[in-house]
């Protein structure tokens, strides 16, 4: 039976996409829910899965060509029986039979690839399969041994000396995403920056005594520093309504709820998923939901959806190194605070000179729409919530 297989529907704020990988070949074997092809998208790279066992018999959008949602990209038979990849991983009866007798391991075709691609002995794999076949899983949870070092040295590129090497390469579609919307923030916004600094010693304390307890009582969560910030910003927000709004041509759109977003690494670049309602989650959902993000960003598991929306972003330069940076707006948001990284610093507290462990904060606002008086107090507000962590709670 023959099968379109279809890009995925794309939200409206993606227009199109780019195939970026093509897994499986024409007349190559595919099984039922197996990664065929990766869209990479403006935000995102969506993966597209087998619809069940077949071969693709024929690939319509090649590698690089831009598709739009529900476009047909490939045509897939169901059922039919596909040819191997290499001659390796094809099935010989007969190796098969010799090898049984011989007393060595059977593969399957996958788990001879798997095992080749490891540099894997067969031999000393135990197979789970029928008859002590090793299985495709067998191969892909076996340890290479460790290599004996080779007699000489493999040789090695020499550059002269002098040479000017280059390389040059495309930008991906997030890239070019990512450097668009900082060019349009930069010259389509009125941005500036207002800074001030925290004491961290009370949080660092409140965290160092319930860490261990927290942990346990939320499921293996840990307390970090993020869920402060977020629980202080989402206080702040209601406090400051134009924090929290956007502009929409000649409107100002206010905001009822709090949707941050925190930026995160991934490979690909800095992606910015979005915590919905912090108003309604706790200290444990906050830390919980932010590692989830963290992990599928490294993963590149993120959806369109989790990455859609917010009315407020933060970032974290500090897991860098960063001691002071002044952090870009996320249009169509109006201000973006910049936490960074902590060091002892010597400060006058009660007329004496003492040590303490110092971070930075710089907050990044639209001047159209908030005034430079009620930034600073956006920014006092937070550094007042997290040297008094007890004011998050009581709401002072």
């Amino acid at each position: 039976m023959s099968i379109e297989i279809k890009a995925p529907q794309f939200p409206e704020s993606v227009q199109d996409g780019t195939i970026a990988t093509w897994h499986k070949q024409p007349g190559e074997a595919v099984s039922r829910d197996e990664l065929i092809v990766d869209i990479e998208t403006d935000k995102v790279v969506l993966e597209v899965v087998a619809p069940a066992d077949g071969v693709i018999s024929e690939i319509l959008k090649g590698e690089d060509e831009t598709v739009v949602s529900n476009e047909v990209i490939a045509k897939f038979t169901a059922g039919a029986a596909g040819s191997a990849p290499t001659v390796e991983e094809a099935p010989v009866a007969a190796e098969e039979a010799t090898t049984s007798a011989a007393g060595e391991a059977i593969l399957s075709p996958a788990a001879r690839k798997i095992a080749a691609e490891k540099g894997i002995d067969p031999e000393s794999i135990t197979g789970t399969g029928k008859d002590g076949r090793v299985t495709k899983e067998d191969a892909m949870n076996a340890q290479a041994a460790p290599k004996a070092a080779p007699v000489a040295a493999a040789p090695t590129v020499e550059v002269a000396a002098g040479e000017r090497v280059e390389k040059r390469v495309p930008m991906t579609r997030m890239r070019k995403r990512i450097a668009e919307r900082l060019l349009d923030a930069s010259q389509s916004t009125a941005m500036l920056t207002t800074f001030n600094e925290v004491n961290m010693e009370p949080v660092m304390n409140l965290r160092k005594q319930y860490k261990d307890q927290f942990e346990k009582s939320h499921n293996g969560t840990r307390l970090g520093f993020m869920g402060f910030f977020v629980k202080a910003a989402t206080e702040a927000l209601k406090r400051f309504p134009a924090v929290n709004a956007s502009i929409d041509g000649n409107d100002i759109v206010y905001h009822g709820y709090q949707d941050i977003g925190v930026a995160v690494s991934s490979d690909r670049g800095l992606v910015v998923p979005v915590l919905r309602d912090t108003d309604n989650m706790s200290l444990a959902d906050m830390e919980s939901t932010i590692r989830s993000y963290g992990m599928k960003a490294k993963e590149g598991k993120l959806s369109i959806e989790e990455m859609t929306g917010g009315t407020f972003t933060i970032t974290n330069g500090g897991v860098f190194g960063s001691l002071l940076s002044t952090p870009i707006i996320n249009p169509p948001q109006t201000a973006i605070l910049g936490m960074h990284s902590i060091q002892e610093r010597p400060i006058a507290e009660n007329g004496q000179v003492v040590i303490k462990p110092m971070m930075y904060l710089a907050l990044s606002y639209d001047h159209r729409l908030i005034d430079g008086k009620d930034a600073v107090q956006f920014l006092v507000a937070i550094k007042q919530m997290i040297e008094d962590p007890a004011r998050i709670l009581l709401e002072l």
